[in-house]
């Protein structure tokens, strides 16, 4: 049985408190379980070098575990280097959340999302790019309140979640424990309208069956349609 005899078709709890970051352009601290991250953006008047008069804004991440955020103490990575994990997680938030607007719409503009996870229980990644998505939101809402934006661009929502096989029986939303002694993980994106965005799938042990993956897309796609509920409960239905 799951910790607190969660069905495997669970999402573990779920909520969003926005705005607990007054500098940042949008944020918003999403919790799943004990996995708890805060995400920020920030909106810059300039887009990188390679985008430069090309009339078309950017969306990039940068994401971070504190030192106390999983059971042992580990070390900045301002003091030890970026990890090739950090590396691959920035770029998957970043690619995720450009999905959801057509970045010709955004003139030139860059928002930089900062994803820091304050606990990890597991899904880190997949709740940045939940959370994200929402600070995102708020933050091109706020651009058109100062003007930088004639009106909001249309938007795509965009969240993620995680789903396993554990024990042999395929489950959705896996903390830490399930996710150490998994085997199979993996982390599923997806737009509101039903289309994955990226999909990452490993096996730990052995190869796995195509019904097993069957099976986790199904729990993956009901799981997210419910963490799109959030879009609707901050009135930013897409």
């Amino acid at each position: 049985m799951r910790n607190g005899d969660r069905p495997a078709d669970a999402l573990r709890p779920v909520s969003v408190e926005y705005g607990l970051q007054p500098h940042a352009h949008g944020s918003a601290l999403i919790r799943m379980g004990h996995t708890h991250v805060l995400c920020g953006v920030t909106v810059e008047n300039k887009v990188p070098p390679f985008l430069k008069d090309k009339g078309q804004g950017w969306i990039t991440a940068e994401y971070g575990m504190l030192p106390c955020a999983t059971h042992s103490r580990g070390r900045r990575e301002a003091v030890s280097g970026l990890s090739g994990r950090t590396h691959e997680i920035q770029r998957l938030i970043g690619r995720s959340l450009r999905m959801m607007v057509d970045l010709r719409l955004l003139g030139e503009h860059t928002l930089r999302v900062d994803c820091d996870v304050l606990n990890a229980d597991g899904g880190t990644r997949c709740a940045s790019i939940t959370g994200g998505a929402l600070a995102v939101r708020m933050a091109l809402a706020g651009m058109v309140e100062r003007g930088q934006l004639a009106v909001l661009p249309p938007l795509l929502p965009v969240a993620a979640v995680s789903a396993g096989v554990v024990g042999g029986q395929p489950a959705l939303d896996l903390d830490y424990a399930e996710d150490s002694s998994a085997d199979v993980d993996a982390n599923f994106v997806m737009s509101r309208d039903g289309r994955w965005i990226e999909v990452q799938t490993t096996a730990e042990g052995a190869p796995f069956a195509p019904e097993l993956f069957t099976a986790m897309a199904a729990l993956a796609t009901q799981g997210i349609g419910q963490l799109f509920e959030l879009w609707d409960a901050a009135g930013a239905k897409g």
